[in-house]
């Protein structure tokens, strides 16, 4: 599995990833979010709106059980935490 980070520099936002999981197959808007000072993995889902007039939220990646999304999102977190070494967060402040 291939993971590429870009910096996103909006609130709670740390990054994004895009994740090859085959040859040619990937999956976008992975995100890695910071709240109170935690990583927190988002995966993507696809939202839209029913007869009732309700939001629903369908998950884009689905798991076997719980324990393989958790180790999934913990090689994602790893992952991001290599890259950050190596990619510091530059920060700019105007006067």
């Amino acid at each position: 599995m291939n993971i590429r980070f870009r910096d996103v520099s909006s609130g709670i936002v740390e990054a994004r990833a895009v994740i090859e999981f085959g040859n040619g197959v990937y999956i976008n808007e992975v995100t890695v979010l910071n709240r109170e000072n935690k990583l927190e993995i988002e995966l993507p889902q696809k939202a839209f709106k029913g007869k009732d007039s309700k939001m629903h939220y369908i998950d884009i990646i689905t798991f076997e059980n719980e324990d393989k999304k958790t180790l999934f999102e913990l090689e994602v977190k790893d992952a991001y935490l290599e890259w950050r070494k190596e990619n510091k967060k530059v920060l700019i402040y105007e006067a």
